[in-house]
Order: structure tokens, then sequence, then C-alpha cells
């Protein structure tokens, strides 16, 4: 059985789960924070210290995109990645916008603060500092996807991408924080990550990660 490693709060670990899930491929957690908690046996796995790595039998390596492309190849139904090249790009596009610059504003000023910093380190955040970040960071890039959205439940074609599981787990990140999506601003949007959050494959983990924040 595969494992992963890393932390479940983790919204690259949460892009590869549910990708196992919405494949109905069975696997292990083996929670990893970091460097700070990171074995040589993970080290190995992952050079560069980053969560999540992946192991299945002999083979192991690490990185969010990699690991989903690899389960791609090796399960390749139901599919996450579209056929059409187009959709392709775009689906490769929105998850690179997740992965950079939705994480750059619901990461480390906005979910760490309130949520990593304040229950597992102690720290109470500057709440001045995260507002300003609500009030000038978030409304740009809730802007750029309202303006993407079509009208049908995905990003990129009539099912879902890896561009929805990567852009609906950082917003799991926002809702843990406290921040939604303001629907008559963003209707679009709103509607959007409420759908893609209804998915079981995201349901089960949104539930199981409030559990832990003691939600």
């Amino acid at each position: 059985m595969p494992t992963i490693y890393g932390a479940s709060l983790s919204p690259f670990v949460r892009k590869v789960r549910v990708v196992l899930t919405e494949k109905n491929v069975p696997y292990e957690l083996d929670p990893v924070f970091g460097p700070a908690t990171a074995t040589p046996e993970f080290r190995a796995m992952s050079p560069l210290g980053r969560i999540p790595a992946y192991k299945d039998g002999d083979r192991a390596f690490s990185d969010s995109s990699v690991i989903c492309l690899f389960l791609e190849r090796v399960h390749p139904e139901p599919a996450i990645y579209p056929k059409d090249p187009w959709e392709y790009a775009r689906a490769l596009w929105f998850e690179e916008y997740a992965d950079t610059a939705l994480i750059e504003v619901f990461g480390p000023k906005i979910f760490f603060p309130r949520i990593v910093a304040k229950r597992f380190l102690g720290k109470e955040p500057d709440e001045s500092a995260i507002e300003k970040t609500i009030a000038e960071d978030l409304p740009p890039r809730f802007d750029y996807l309202e303006g993407q959205i079509g009208s049908g439940p995905y990003l990129v074609g009539d099912r879902l991408s890896i561009g929805d599981v990567a852009v609906g787990s950082m917003f799991v990140n926002l809702r843990h924080a406290g921040v939604g999506v303001d629907q008559k601003r963003w209707p679009k949007l709103s509607r959007y990550v409420a759908g893609i959050h209804e998915r079981p494959s995201f349901r089960s983990l949104v539930e199981e990660e409030k559990g832990l924040l003691g939600g």
C-alpha cells in the first residue's frame, strides 16, 4: 500500500490525498510536519525537505505535482488530467496558480499566523496585518478566479481536473482560518468553492482536519 508522508493540514498533502481518493486508491498517511521532524528516510525521499513525499514499495519521491502526475499514469481512471491539449494546459495552469499566487497569500499571511502559530506555537496572530491581507491581497486573486469560472461546476471542461483539486485544496486552508468568499461580490467563485468542497473526497478530509483543530 502506498504511503503519503506529510501533515494533513498542508494543501499540498491534501491535493495528493484527494487525487488518491478520487481514484479509489487505498493509502496510508505518515505524519511529517517538515524539516524539524524529518527522518533520514524522509530526507532520502524528499531532498528539499518538503511535504508530501510518496512511497510505494521501493519507489519513493516527493513534490505534490509530480506525485499526482505519477498517479495519473499508474491509475489512469478516473482521469484528473484532461485529454484535450488546451484543457490540459488550462488545468496545469490553475494548479500552478494555486501553488504560487494563492498559497503565498493564503498560507504565510493568513493560515499560518491564525492556525499554526496560534494553536501549535502559542503565538498570537497580528490580526491587523491579517485583515490588511484580506482587504488588499485576496480581492485581486478572487477577481481573477471569478472571471475564469463559467456556468459549470469545474474550472476546465466538464469534469474534475487537477486544477480544481489544487485550487480547492488551497481554499480549505482559508476556510480553516475563518475566511470565506463573499457570495455577493464573487458569486461564481463562492458557488464553485462550495461545490468542490462538497465532493466526498474533499468533505471527508475537511471533517478530519476540523477534528484535529478541535472544530
